[in-house]
């Protein structure tokens, strides 16, 4: 397996260039990524390049014999270009300039902006194209939707609503723009939205689709520069590095761009007191896995404490570097490069800390990170290997946003809802994969849809016929409510689905933080919060029972037969103590191999071939847990990971 660093060489004395390839080489690293944030020295003035010193550096990885991960640095335009060219930098809704701070201030369809950061680019590939060491590039970094108010993205936004509705009455019918006055009259009158003004004000559906747009629009500046690259380098591969972030772009159609999917991954650095908080990046890490159905690679790790635009965080505590490394590693990623070999001196990040400190003195961390490395080398029997899951969580761009732009309850949030069904799968020592709302179903035994709030109808005769043929379905509350436009549909709840799910909403209880019970047909007991959905249990058999409120006695969770398969439906908000029974219950019914007796911290995770079953046995605490694994007493420090290895002739 391959375990990496990010090196940014301009950043330092050239003196030192050769020290740290030399150590990271002897340490045990195989690539390095550069170049991301260079383009100030790239390109000094306008038309004149200097290569001359990323050449150096590239000879001295090469001499030691490292691999390359090679950036196009146009993240961070150098400040000539925003003197000469000010209508690159992006506006806000109201069309003035933002201050151009730290980085990522740029406008994605400026015409000056596309023509400098298509050539440098173009130059970047033609020279490093044919360098062995160049194994893959990025594209820019950590990018972002398109939010500007710049002139030409207002025209762009209005020519994407015209190739999407073809007229304003059309348009208009969509949004419902009745409401409040609000029809177009002419195609000048829409503007991206007000900034600072409050989203919920303004109409759903154009909310919708100019997030929708957003994307799109950094969608396309990622294909313009994938195809300078792939026309100089036609052997390399691509990618770039996305994270969660709140200009989210839609990474499934991101990513059908690009040949690999990358991630910046920062796991907590304090485990929370709280039980109930779903802190594992198991979660975002099956995420990225599933973007692409296939292994992906983590282009920033954890090192130390972060710091920058807030106060320090804790330092990392003993085995994090190595096992958070290790459970990337276990979901999926092929290759860990950790931000970053040196902690900086200067600039906004010299507090966000890399492998080495200010005092130039590897120590804890380092050494940590040594092992780490050894580790992986012992780990290579692994590489190729794939994970396969017979449980998916589907995750909806669209319900997404939607639910973004129009909180349903305090408390209530879109990825809370995932995370509390992916841990409870997980917490089952299954593998789980998270799947955008076009993957082929038929491939998994149990979906998990929850909160599907915005439903096309596609995709509901997709889920129904998913049922129908066997399969085990699981929706929430809150799905099923609106449709593509963003609209709610003029149905009982779940809309469409009162077959398939034996059931229908009544009436609902929006409870935000207050608490309520409710009472398994198993005789259990659980607390639930959020949101209450009064269930109509039409042909669906009851699993929960309210017990208290003006609806007690009434259910709040059924499950239904449905052709081949089940769907159950779970109409409020609860604790890991039911997801947790509720997956044991369901991985018996259908016969898929699980541990029961996992201690909560533990993660047990699947990477196989065609030869061998690999277990991946990660303890997430702070604690020492011992338990019984296949019949071995399996004992792990805090953040410990141990594989085991079981032949498929022995299984």
């Amino acid at each position: 397996m391959i375990i990496g660093v990010d090196y940014y060489p301009e950043h330092w004395d050239e003196d030192m260039w050769e020290k740290d390839i030399r150590l990271m080489a002897e340490t045990g690293v195989s690539v390095v990524r550069i170049a991301e944030f260079a383009w100030c020295r790239i390109e000094p003035q306008e038309g004149c390049f200097d290569f001359e010193w990323l050449d150096r550096a590239v000879d001295l990885l090469e001499k030691y014999g490292l691999d390359i991960i090679m950036c196009t640095p146009t993240n961070c335009p150098p400040l000539w270009l925003y003197e000469k060219y000010p209508s690159a930098v992006i506006k806000d809704h109201s069309g003035r300039p933002i201050e151009t701070g730290i980085r990522g201030h740029r406008c994605y369809n400026d015409p000056d902006f596309v023509r400098l950061s298509s050539r440098v680019v173009d130059v970047m590939t033609k020279r490093y194209g044919k360098r062995k060491s160049v194994k893959a590039w990025q594209i820019d970094n950590e990018l972002e939707s398109n939010i500007c108010g710049c002139d030409t993205c207002t025209q762009r936004y209005r020519s994407w609503l015209k190739d999407r509705y073809g007229s304003l009455k059309e348009l208009n019918n969509a949004y419902g723009n009745t409401v409040w006055s609000g029809e177009f009259s002419s195609w000048e009158q829409i503007k991206p939205p007000a900034e600072g003004y409050n989203r919920a004000w303004l109409n759903p559906g154009y909310m919708l689709d100019y997030l929708r747009f957003a994307s799109d629009d950094m969608i396309e500046f990622v294909r313009t520069q994938a195809e300078i690259i792939r026309r100089n380098c036609p052997e390399t591969v691509i990618t770039t590095n996305s994270w969660f972030c709140e200009k989210m772009p839609d990474l499934h159609k991101t990513f059908k761009e690009l040949d690999f999917v990358s991630y910046d991954n920062y796991p907590p650095l304090r485990l929370p007191d709280n039980g109930e908080e779903y802190y594992s990046h198991s979660f975002h890490l099956d995420f990225m896995r599933g973007i692409s159905n296939k292994n992906f690679c983590i282009m920033e790790q954890l090192s130390g404490a972060m710091g920058c635009w807030m106060p320090m965080t804790h330092t990392v505590y003993p085995g994090m570097i190595k096992g958070y490394s290790l459970q990337a590693f276990a979901h999926g990623a092929d290759a860990v490069l950790h931000f970053r070999w040196r902690t900086a001196c200067k600039g906004a990040e010299m507090h966000w800390h890399g492998l080495i400190d200010h005092s130039n003195v590897p120590g804890r961390r380092f050494y940590e990170f040594a092992d780490l490395c050894k580790e992986a080398r012992s780990l290579e029997r692994i590489r190729g290997t794939g994970i396969r899951s017979d449980v998916a969580v589907l995750y909806s761009y669209d319900s997404d946003m939607a639910l973004r732009l129009q909180p349903q309850t305090d408390g209530f949030y879109y990825y809370d809802q995932l995370k509390a069904y992916h841990g409870g799968f997980s917490s089952c020592g299954v593998n789980v994969d998270i799947i955008s709302a076009e993957c082929d179903l038929s491939k998994y035994k149990i979906v998990c849809a929850p909160a599907l709030y915005v439903c096309p109808e596609n995709l509901r005769r997709r889920l129904e016929e998913y049922v129908e043929q066997g399969g085990t379905l699981i929706i929430t509350c809150r799905s099923l409510v609106k449709d593509e436009n963003n609209n709610c549909i003029m149905s009982q709840l779940p809309a469409g689905f009162d077959g398939i799910s034996g059931c229908c909403v009544s009436e609902y209880d929006p409870v935000g933080y207050d608490r309520m019970t409710v009472e398994g047909n198993d005789g259990n007991v659980y607390q639930c919060t959020c949101w209450c959905d009064i269930l109509n249990c039409t042909g669906a058999e009851p699993i929960l029972t309210y017990r208290d409120g003006f609806y007690k006695n009434s259910a709040a969770a059924s499950v239904n037969c449905f052709g081949k398969g089940n769907c159950y439906y779970i109409g409020t908000v609860l604790f890991r103590d039911f997801y947790r029974r509720l997956a044991q219950k369901i991985l018996s019914d259908r016969k898929i191999e699980f541990f029961p007796q996992l201690p909560g911290s533990v993660e047990i995770t699947v990477r196989e071939n065609e030869y061998s079953t690999y277990y991946f046995c990660f303890n997430n605490s702070y604690k020492q847990v011992k338990f019984v694994f296949k019949g071995e007493c399996l004992e792990l420090a805090p953040f410990e990971m141990k594989v085991r290895e079981v032949t498929k002739n022995q299984l």
